[in-house]
């Protein structure tokens, strides 16, 4: 149940009719190829029989997939009045797309590995490994980044899950102007809305090893690069949450989107110099 709750949550859709609810969960091809260059398509059918033994006994019912280039979706229907529904709706906050959803307070008293299970049914569908994930330039630093679209609420969850099973943030890039066009480069080029972009959750690949993917390519590139991270960087330096480190501060020009109405309220109109500034008003701090 963690486990789908968490496929959902990161990037399910609910379509309630009268008598029944249709879910569906889009895993994205994020790339065509892995990076040596393997089919991502080939993966993810392979990685499909692995899920389908996690949920359909959980469901009653068989699942079929479908797939096309660019993604794979997982479809289920449910009638209303099902327990196994009603929970669902429940404990996402009865929101219709992952961009409204929200994690129900319950979900944080889980065991260690429920909390485990829903973050990798989060990352299966929107948590990404690439050698290009890596941090600032240098050698071996390579991260997971979980992408949420423009579900603010979801991040700090997801921050705050993390943090339950002693997993450290490495940095969260909000989706803010600050941050996504913090020197005004794209502003002053006539992208007024160039910021708006996704929140990305970064975490260094070894701390991300508790969790994993049941996606096969993503599995074997978390090990490979968690393995070459610990050639370069000593596991101490990587497992520090932000309220452990010395936070420098870059100064940045006022952004004239710092009040856009798409920001939440506790944050409209306030200006960010640090990520964690804005994660600590947010909810996700020591």
């Amino acid at each position: 149940m963690a486990y789908l709750l968490g496929m959902i949550l990161g990037n399910g859709e609910i379509q309630r009719g009268t008598t029944e609810t249709m879910v569906t969960i889009d895993i994205p091809h994020k790339n065509l190829y892995t990076d040596d260059m393997k089919d991502v398509t080939v993966y993810v059918k392979a990685s499909l029989l692995d899920i389908q033994t996690i949920l359909e006994p959980l469901l009653g019912q068989h699942l079929t997939p479908t797939q096309s280039q660019t993604s794979t979706k997982i479809t289920f229907t449910k009638p209303n009045n099902e327990y196994v529904m009603r929970e669902i709706l429940r404990l996402i906050g009865s929101g219709v797309h992952h961009s409204t959803m929200k994690m129900n307070e319950e979900l944080f008293s889980m065991t260690t590995d429920e909390k485990k299970s829903l973050l990798r049914g989060i990352a299966d569908v929107t948590g990404y490994i690439r050698k290009s994930n890596i941090a600032f330039g240098q050698d071996g630093a390579h991260r997971v980044y979980i992408e949420i679209p423009g579900n603010w609420s979801m991040v700090i969850d997801i921050a705050n899950m993390l943090k339950s099973v002693d997993i450290p943030v490495q940095t969260i890039d909000f989706g803010h102007p600050n941050f996504r066009d913090g020197d005004l480069k794209k502003y002053n080029e006539g992208k007024k809305y160039f910021w708006k972009k996704e929140h990305q959750v970064k975490i260094f690949a070894n701390e991300f090893l508790p969790i994993g993917f049941n996606i096969k390519h993503k599995q074997d590139a978390l090990e490979k690069y968690a393995d070459e991270l610990l050639e370069f960087i000593d596991p101490e330096k990587t497992h520090k949450f932000y309220w452990e480190k010395t936070i420098r501060k870059k100064q940045r020009p006022i952004h004239p989107c710092e009040n856009d109405d798409a920001l939440p309220i506790e944050i409209r109109g306030r200006h960010f110099e640090t990520w964690t500034d804005l994660a600590k008003i947010l909810g996700y701090g020591e």
